[in-house]
């Protein structure tokens, strides 16, 4: 199941061999030199560690007999070859023996130093991703410096430069220098080890990662002769070393050191914000059309087999495999450029990251499924409202009846008397009310075309082209003449031209892309329609970048913070090895927020707050409403009705404005945009972020005022609340973020006069699903002067929603015209809602409704 984050829960550990079997409390050794007379510290006795474990295959250890750019000299004799695992030599044919050679051949007239540095820079790569949770397997080439001829010039490549792309997150990989793949001690002389720790800052730097030596370790000595030294017969004696040194990524320009670092390092990028235009699709419509698989086709290029084959990789839990029903929000990437498609069928494309790579100068497309059932309509909720979609693809199946079965309810205007379920057209037919009452921009996908009967698809479409042309849009039907069997990888001419006359011309000419919805008929079967979905996806509009102005001017709401960013899902992590030498607090918890970014931007290093949290979350913490269906309704029961849920939680509830709300601050570790490690993430960009949380201290200052440091004694994160960075407005005047605990929202629909005073009902806003008690509903008078000019085109002067079938009396058109306001209190939990957004209502369900008969207005007011 693909997610905007992924990683391995237990990637391998960075663990010195040194360490097996050894107190970790003893102290440092003391040694000294058998030559030189020089003392050294050593972790342990020399007598108590003669070899290492075996090198382990996998993992973040390697083993090195030398990174020597040239070939070794060659040894008289060598006292640590006596320790060679399995030798049954005789003492005077052990002294003679050699050392064994690496498995990388040495670097010869056929190999060149340059290629022996690119073999042994590619063999670090790959152990520093052993120990990430997540890596590229396609982003990023290696860049390797031209090596001078002199090797006392090397010293000049061993500044890190830019940190590889997927080196993000690695714990960092440990060199054993001097010992044998069977982990036995050979060891190098001084000089050899000195070139050995040269070459291997330099394939550190190339990466972006620097060296630091851990240990080092005389393990014996050695006797070779001069080419000087032949003439006179002197032979040299040395010490042979061993050592260890454990290579990390920077996020900055720190040099390499054989020291462990103590400050903290400053957060300088590693890479930049992600340019490449990004659009926002939610795939919505009844549990029987094929979004899931229809989603499969488009992100993994392959046709399905009829039965659910291409859906299989996008299901996150085992009851969505057994049943064939979605019941989570999942998430998939496609890239564009030109007219080439970037899925998963294309080589070298296994995750995100690679789709971000091929096309960083195109589109990407990021697609959430939602589920279609009634008991699960809140994931619906979440993909329309929560994440807040650029279009929206409703689809309907082609080959399912519009009329209700005996006994099931019908909300497509067809006769059937109340019972236990719905059609899947109503569902439907639910799915495209909520949609037009929401302005989203509409695309209609008639799924399993290849099985719909032509005069069922035609009742069909009929249904829904009235709906469509009643609010003043114009349906546009696109059918393909060709099937895509055979070619997935690239858009078609034809489909593209076709979008682009059909769809993108109108909308640019009316400047609304509400004016037109596209509707396109598919099968991820025989996959008609593919082709012109990819063009859809590669050709849509998307909408400026969001700014905090959107909704309200600022200046009628000077607490709107510099940046925002909605809070979706919430994981547990701890700190990675590189990240806790950046970080200046002791906790090793960080956990990881995805969603995305409302407004302004974020970056690594950012001192942001996190909120509201509950005071005492112990007790009023249980009453905050989760993404689980209650397990005592049945399927078809989404939600118990406004009545028995006034019931239920009477005895339950409690008003927000007795819960404390505060805001807790933290820093940015980390950030992914779509999977995509960066520095930056935009405004309008979805993603994670992943923040370690500081400790507070006796020490107070200005900024307290601001962040309002938290008393309670654990963070306890949970979707819908939000990351804001201060404005600085609100540091200057010493204004906070406000947690909201009651709300007034204003509704342009009579509809809305069927909530009763006192009654619960649950509201969306933003990514917040909050319990609210109806305090008052009240009228506000239409302004008549507004009406008193009409245009002879609009004699009514009710513009996009007048019903033609009936011509309204001056009663009609001033109820029509009138503003309903909903003063709502907020239950169990303060949350942040952000002035003037989108707020939809929703009353208990039943067997005769969807859940998505919701209600649909604007927050006009707050209140603490």
């Amino acid at each position: 199941m693909a997610s905007i984050f992924t990683f391995d829960h237990d990637p391998p550990r960075v663990n010195s061999p040194w360490q097996s079997g050894q107190d970790s409390g003893k102290r440092p050794h003391i040694e000294r030199s058998a030559t030189s007379g020089a003392i050294v510290e050593s972790d342990t006795p020399s007598d108590s560690l003669e070899r290492l474990e075996a090198e382990p295959q996998d993992g973040p250890i390697e083993y090195k007999l030398h990174l020597l750019l040239r070939p070794r000299r060659t040894y008289n004799k060598m006292s640590t070859t006596l320790k060679v695992s399995g030798s049954q030599q005789s003492g005077s044919n052990r002294e003679a023996k050699q050392p064994r050679q690496s498995s990388n051949p040495l670097a010869s007239s056929s190999q060149t130093r340059q290629n022996r540095l690119h073999h042994l820079t590619t063999q670090l790569l790959w152990r520093l991703q052993q120990s990430s949770p997540y890596h590229s397997t396609a982003r990023g080439d290696l860049v390797l410096p031209k090596l001078p001829e002199e090797i006392a010039d090397l010293t000049t490549l061993e500044k890190p430069g830019k940190l590889l792309p997927g080196l993000e997150e690695s714990n960092g990989a440990l060199y054993e220098i001097g010992v044998a793949d069977d982990g036995t001690f050979v060891g190098l002389t001084k000089d050899e080890m000195d070139e050995s720790m040269t070459t291997l800052k330099i394939m550190a730097a190339s990466l972006g990662c620097r060296v630091e030596v851990q240990r080092m370790k005389a393990v014996g000595t050695c006797e070779w002769s001069d080419i000087t030294a032949e003439l006179t017969g002197e032979v040299r004696v040395a010490d042979l070393w061993v050592a260890e040194a454990l290579v990390m990524p920077v996020f900055n320009a720190q040099s390499n050191t054989d020291s462990q670092q103590t400050g903290r390092l400053n957060y300088a990028p590693r890479r930049g914000a992600s340019i490449t235009e990004q659009l926002r699709v939610s795939l919505i419509g009844p549990t029987t059309s094929g979004k899931t698989t229809l989603l499969g086709t488009l992100s993994n290029g392959m046709l399905d087999n009829g039965r659910g084959s291409s859906r299989i990789n996008l299901l996150r839990h085992r009851h969505e495999v057994a049943s064939g029903r979605t019941s989570s929000i999942a998430q998939e990437l496609i890239g564009y450029e030109g007219r080439r498609i970037y899925n998963y069928n294309v080589d070298n494309i296994n995750e995100w990251p690679d789709i971000h790579d091929r096309a960083e100068n195109g589109r990407l497309a990021f697609l959430l499924d939602s589920a279609g059932h009634p008991r699960y309509q809140r994931t619906t909720l979440r993909a329309l409202i929560g994440w807040a979609p650029h279009w929206a693809f409703l689809c309907i199946p082609a080959n399912e009846d519009g009329i209700a079965a005996p006994g099931v309810h019908s909300l497509s205007g067809i006769e059937g008397s109340p019972g236990v379920g719905m059609a899947s057209m109503d569902l439907a037919m639910a799915h495209l009310d909520l949609c037009l009452k929401l302005a989203i921009p509409l695309a209609i996908l008639i799924t399993k075309s290849d099985l719909g009967q032509r005069t069922l698809l035609k009742d069909k479409l009929n249904i829904v082209f009235t709906k469509i042309k009643a609010i003043g849009r114009m349906p546009k039907l696109l059918a393909s003449t060709a099937r895509d069997e055979d070619n997935l990888t690239e858009v078609p001419d034809n489909d593209l031209q076709k979008i682009r006359d059909e769809v993108i011309n109108p909308i640019v000419e009316t400047g609304d892309p509400l004016s037109v919805v596209p509707i396109v008929l598919t099968s991820a079967v025989k996959g008609i329609g593919i082709g012109l979905t990819h063009a859809l996806l590669r050709s849509l509009p998307v909408p400026p970048t969001p700014t905090a102005r959107d909704f309200v001017p600022l200046a009628l709401n000077p607490e709107q913070p510099a940046a925002l960013f909605h809070i979706d899902e919430v994981f547990e992590m701890s700190l990675s090895r590189a990240q806790t030498a950046t970080t200046s607090g002791s906790s090793e918890s960080a956990p990881v927020v995805t969603g995305y970014l409302r407004f302004g931007r974020l970056s690594i290093g950012d001192r942001v707050i996190l909120g509201p949290f509950l005071v005492d979350d112990e007790d009023a913490g249980a009453l905050v409403p989760n993404d689980h269906p209650s397990p005592g309704y049945g399927l078809s029961i989404p939600h118990p009705s406004s009545a028995e849920f006034a019931r239920l939680s009477s005895r339950h509830t409690l008003s927000a404005s007795k819960i404390e709300g505060e805001w807790r601050y933290a820093t940015i570790v980390n950030i992914r945009d779509l999977r995509l490690p960066v520095q930056t993430i935009e405004a309008g960009q979805a993603g994670s972020i992943q923040v370690v949380f500081e400790e507070s201290n006796g020490d107070a200052s200005d900024i307290d005022t601001v962040f309002e440091k938290s008393r309670i004694s654990s963070v306890r994160l949970r979707k819908g609340q939000v990351l804001a960075v201060p404005s600085q407005h609100m540091l200057d005047t010493g204004l906070s973020l406000q947690a909201t605990s009651s709300l007034t929202a204003s509704f342009r629909t009579s509809d809305v006069r069927s909530l009763t005073v006192n009654s619960l009902v649950n509201a969306y806003v933003g990514m917040a699903r909050a319990a609210v008690r109806v305090l008052q509903v009240t009228r506000q008078r239409p302004d008549l002067s507004s009406r008193k000019v009409l245009t002879e085109g609009d004699v009514f002067g009710i513009n996009d929603h007048i019903e033609l079938e009936r011509t309204k009396s001056e009663a009609d058109l001033d109820e029509y015209h009138s503003e309903y306001h909903v003063s709502l209190e907020l239950l169990n939990s303060r949350e942040w809602i952000e002035l003037g957004s989108r707020i939809v209502l929703v009353e208990g369900g039943s067997k005769e409704k969807s859940g998505l008969e919701g209600y649909v207005g604007k927050v006009i007011e707050i209140g603490e």
